[in-house]
């Protein structure tokens, strides 16, 4: 017996993209692959023609079900996992692991039976963010030729989620809790940086960027719901003291 990645609980969002045709084309991938769910963080509402002409009538159903939010925080709130996608390899001293599409997805299969997954995929002309990529657990890198490093967004949905349709490992019985959400982590992460500015533990002159370590931490535990309460309970204790120490 083989398991599978939980296609039902996978998500992709693209984070701005420029062109509607690219949403289309995405669509027909997601049908390809078996993955229904398609989410759009937009500045402004794509063109519909120019989405249908390129899903084609097979991935219309997509098309009339993504859901569009005004911006990427929102989009992600509710979900346990997040990858993000990611074409600089630069310096990795704050930022999440790297891997491949194929480890990505066999990294899935225990994780998404019971955790909403998103795979998030940046705009065609700059990606995601460094500010983009700090909601994301882990980042995933597409190798290409040194001749041409840039890949059409809907071939990198492709490609992701093929990995993601061929992924399989032998079963075992094994717990797989759910993770915290995306909306629950950033409120800690907010409670963290609010006590640590009250300890005077990480420089004011740019607290984000020393957060940028603390997430990169957090992401590899992997957080349950009720570890985020029991961190942000500790919070509340040292803001609690600290403000004992000053009366």
């Amino acid at each position: 017996m083989y398991d599978s990645v939980n296609t039902g609980n996978i998500t992709i969002i693209l984070n701005k993209p420029k062109y509607s045709g690219n949403i289309g084309s995405t669509a027909r991938c997601l049908k390809n692959m078996g993955i229904e769910k398609l989410y759009v963080v937009k500045s402004r509402l794509p063109d519909r023609e120019a989405m249908q002409q390129m899903a084609t009538h097979f991935a219309a159903d997509i098309l009339g079900n993504i859901r569009y939010f005004d911006t990427l925080q929102e989009a992600v709130a509710d979900f346990h996992y997040i990858v993000g996608t990611t074409a600089r390899m630069g310096s990795k001293s704050a930022r999440q692991p790297v891997v491949e599409p194929r480890e990505m997805a066999s990294q899935l299969v225990d994780i998404s039976k019971r955790n909403e997954i998103a795979l998030v995929f940046g705009s065609e002309d700059r990606g995601l963010t460094n500010d983009e990529l700090k909601y994301c657990h882990v980042l995933v890198n597409i190798p290409t030729s040194d001749r041409l490093t840039s890949i059409n967004l809907s071939h990198a949905v492709m490609i992701c989620c093929y990995e993601i349709f061929m992924n399989k490992r032998e079963s075992a019985e094994r717990f797989t809790p759910r993770l915290a959400t995306s909306s629950e982590l950033e409120a800690m992460y907010d409670h963290l940086k609010t006590t640590f500015i009250t300890i005077d533990f990480i420089n004011l002159d740019n607290p984000d960027y020393w957060m940028m370590y603390i997430r990169r931490f957090f992401s590899r535990i992997k957080l349950y719901s009720k570890e985020v309460k029991i961190i942000r309970g500790i919070c509340r204790n040292i803001e609690r003291y600290a403000g004992q120490q000053k009366t």
